[in-house]
């Protein structure tokens, strides 16, 4: 991956159902990782580069669900990624630790 396409923030690999919409429509796939600036869901589906993208998907617990939104910045043949309007202040690495996040797996 060229270096200028590398996500800037500390990611956290992630195993978070997430659901978004795109111009393709809305759908449901895993959110293979996450940080403050953006984030990589893993799916077959056919997605366009540099359209706009809105997301939910629960973070620190199940029943509190994120709304964001964002801009598709790259796509990869297991999926692609996010880059967020906004970074999520509460996933910024404080002393270099990610906070922890909920996990499908946990449930």
């Amino acid at each position: 991956m060229p270096k200028a396409n590398r996500p800037k923030n500390s990611r956290r690999t992630s195993y978070i159902i997430a659901e978004y919409t795109v111009k393709e429509g809305t759908h449901r796939d895993v959110i293979k990782n996450i940080g403050a600036g953006g984030l990589f869901i893993r799916t077959s589906r056919k997605i366009s580069d540099g359209q706009s993208i809105k997301l939910e998907f629960p973070l620190f617990r199940f029943d509190n669900t994120v709304h964001v939104s964002g801009k598709v910045v790259r796509i990869e043949s297991d999926g692609f990624a996010v880059a967020f309007d906004e970074l999520l202040d509460a996933l910024m690495s404080k002393n270099g630790q990610l906070p922890e996040i909920v996990h499908e797996i946990d449930r």
